[in-house]
């Protein structure tokens, strides 16, 4: 492994780190013992060399002169991000000081971890952590702000996260990105589906805002957030009525097709087109396409599943390729996460037997009500591969907690981001090129082994390494916290339970590098379902409180508050990573909001006109861009901005922390707001004169 790093001048093979499906294998330039290029890797199977703007300019946040090069203490207040430098020791002393005194005066359970995926290596996220807060006893963090909603929702249908390979795609004759910005968040997705359409594919896309990915579709339809479920309900009732399904898959792999017929009678098309927003042809349109195009793939996306009735969503659509008989032919049926196939030990990996007694467990997305009412309350946070201070919901109830005088905060990071500035004591962390780690993609079906390639920056130091340390520190004595980084690797690879994981060891894959998954083909004739066929009816919902087949849920309402809001991703940003690197802001070049020229000519809102909107929770000022982008009612934006000097750009002070049906995953995409074209004065310094912009101007809160 020293060899990457010790090469100076040449190109070595790499891994992309970044919480995207596509997991690009990539190509390293160096000069000098530093990255100078990152392109994609031609031999990679599935990514093929091609890579995003994100990855392309990574050097320059590798070595940005704001990244952190030693542990830091603070010396002001909090929030204010005064900091001074300090040594490793004393920062491991001031941890696990403050820690064994919470220990014996509290109890562990006053200490949370809070981590997500920033970096999707699987050391990184899950394996020395999760092993040394088990030991410790602390409260354990439910980390469900992402893909659990939908993924509950797919269990409930096909058994588990297995759906159509990407490599199959080739075959497709009909696309259909439900709810996914494929463009910016699943880039070779999209690159498979216009290959394909060289050769008569055509690509259908269903989203709340007409982004680049609806651009580039054959045929985009817009919808109303939240309503998706009964769109394909509707899909469904015509496929039945026009007897387009088929009826030989139905009754050899899935139970419950009687029932299903008989449920979406109810669902015509008028009745959905008045809950969607979709005209009636439309509908029939679709369902018509679908019942006869074939095969036939859908990519449902992560956007579907951050609503409050986002786990019903994505199970009634991952009905749809059972009716129509897709899942049998080579590259047809859907593709919610393909994480099944891959799924690696993560008993061995994270060690849950090191934790003594059963803990508390903590919804990531209820973290503001967490550090604000929890009793017996958190005394002290451990924040690493996140950014909560921006990236959870009802960030304005986040940052209270926060700000906390009595909450002793620890951030590891590589940079000084919103919420380490309401640290106690921040950690440099190393970057994936300076690491050695494990990953799986989601989407694509390949196992990669990243090695470091530069030495750590500064006197920054690995997820591993430090929690290594805190064991240290803590007295723990179990060598499942002295591991090295390959014990836990080989530890992970070693899953004989599962019949599609590759048989490896870690030797092997250094040689490899990539390895892909055995059979990746839907096990239709074993299924991990309770009926081991597909549930179109299922009676494990109904013990969980949920209908038992697909229904369309309404959002909660927020009333008051006329506009549906969707803070969706941008093109140049990956939640807050990148949203603080100059490259890429000037990409994104400003935060705006999508509304419908309707409401906006009603509002008084001009294109680059300033608006406010607000709620209960919070405000936001964003660029208004006026347009047929989105629906009328609805209202996008684009991106996880951070605040600047006299501006207010945090979208998610708007976002619920309600949790959604399924999985308590979080409901971003469902909430409400009021919004308002803001007077703008502007004082012209040549003549001296003051130009007021004629908006209108309503009342604060």
């Amino acid at each position: 492994m020293q060899s990457y790093i010790n090469i100076q001048n040449g190109t070595v093979p790499s891994v992309c780190s970044l919480d995207c499906p596509d997991q690009c294998g990539l190509l390293v330039h160096k000069k000098d013992g530093k990255i100078v290029q990152i392109e994609g890797d031609p031999d990679h199977p599935v990514t093929q060399g091609s890579i995003c703007n994100k990855v392309r300019n990574m050097s320059e946040r590798l070595y940005d002169h704001k990244r952190l090069k030693t542990p830091l203490k603070r010396i002001g207040q909090k929030g204010e991000g005064a900091f001074a430098p300090i040594s490793w020791d004393e920062a491991i002393e001031t941890i696990s000081s403050r820690w064994k005194k919470l220990l014996a005066e509290e109890g562990a359970e006053s200490i949370l971890p809070y981590s997500f995926y920033g970096n999707m290596g699987k050391l990184s996220a899950e394996g020395m952590d999760r092993r040394f807060f088990h030991r410790l006893g602390a409260s354990r963090l439910d980390q469900t702000i992402c893909s659990v909603a939908g993924s509950v929702g797919f269990s409930y249908t096909m058994g588990g996260s297995f759906g159509t390979d990407p490599e199959e795609m080739s075959e497709t004759k009909l696309f259909i990105l439900w709810g996914i910005n494929a463009v910016s968040t699943n880039m070779h997705q999209m690159m498979i589906a216009q290959k394909a359409r060289k050769n008569g594919a055509k690509i259908v896309v269903i989203d709340v805002h007409k982004n680049q990915t609806g651009r580039m579709a054959d045929w985009f339809i817009p919808i109303l957030p939240g309503t998706d479920g009964a769109l394909a309900l509707g899909v469904m009732h015509i496929l039945y009525k026009e007897k387009l399904v088929d009826q030989s898959f139905l009754e050899e792999y899935t139970v419950g097709f009687k029932e299903l017929e008989e449920q979406v009678k109810a669902y015509e098309p008028q009745t959905v087109s008045a809950l969607t927003g979709v005209p009636v042809e439309d509908i029939y349109k679709l369902a018509r396409l679908y019942g006869t195009a074939s095969p036939s793939m859908i990519r449902i996306g992560n956007g579907l599943q951050h609503h409050d009735n986002g786990g019903m969503i994505v199970r009634t659509i991952a009905c749809l390729p059972a009716l129509t008989g897709q899942w049998r032919k080579k590259g047809g049926g859907a593709l919610k996460s393909n994480s099944g196939y891959l799924a690696y030990n993560t008993r061995a990996l994270q060690r849950p037997e090191l934790l003594a007694q059963p803990t508390r467990i903590i919804n990531m997305n209820h973290l503001g009500k967490a550090l604000l009412e929890l009793e017996p309350p958190i005394r002290s946070l451990f924040v690493y591969n996140t950014n909560p201070a921006v990236v959870a919901p009802d960030s304005n109830k986040v940052r209270a907690g926060l700000a906390r005088e009595d909450l002793f905060t620890v951030v590891h990071d590589l940079f000084l981001t919103e919420t380490a500035q309401f640290a106690d004591i921040v950690l440099p962390a190393t970057s994936a090129f300076e690491n050695t780690d494990l990953y799986t993609s989601y989407w694509h079906n390949y196992l990669q082994l990243q090695e470091p390639v530069i030495p750590p920056y500064g006197e920054s130091k690995s997820n591993p390494d430090v929690f290594r340390l805190l064991a240290q520190a803590m007295g723990f004595e179990e060598q499942a916290l002295k591991d090295t980084d390959e014990q836990l690797i080989e530890q992970a690879i070693n899953h004989k339970a599962n019949p599609h994981f590759p048989v490896i060891t870690y030797e092997e894959l250094t040689n490899k590098r990539f390895v892909k998954a055995t059979n990746t083909r839907v096990p239709l004739n074993s299924l991990k379902t309770p009926s081991g066929k597909i549930e179109l009816y299922s009676e494990k919902m109904k013990i969980d409180g949920h209908p038992a087949l697909p229904t369309h849920m309404p959002l909660a309402e927020e009333k008051d508050f006329p506009f549906l809001f969707v803070p969706g991703p941008n093109h140049n940003f990956l939640n807050s990573t990148f949203s603080h690197n100059e490259k890429h802001r000037k990409l994104e070049k400003t935060p705006k909001l999508f509304i419908n020229h309707e409401d906006a000519g009603r509002l008084g809102v001009e294109n680059g006109t300033t608006v406010r909107l607000w709620n209960h929770r919070g405000e936001c000022q964003l660029t208004a861009v006026a347009g047929d982008h989105v629906l009328p009612g609805v209202v996008v934006s684009q991106g996880l901005w951070s605040d600047e000097p006299g501006e207010k750009r945090l979208v998610n002070s708007l976002t619920p922390d309600r949790l959604a049906d399924m999985g308590g995953g979080a409901v971003f995409f469902s909430g409400r707001v009021q919004v308002e074209a803001i007077k703008q004065v502007i004082d012209n310094k040549e003549t001296g004169r003051t130009v007021r912009r004629k908006n209108a101007q309503l009342p604060t809160i």
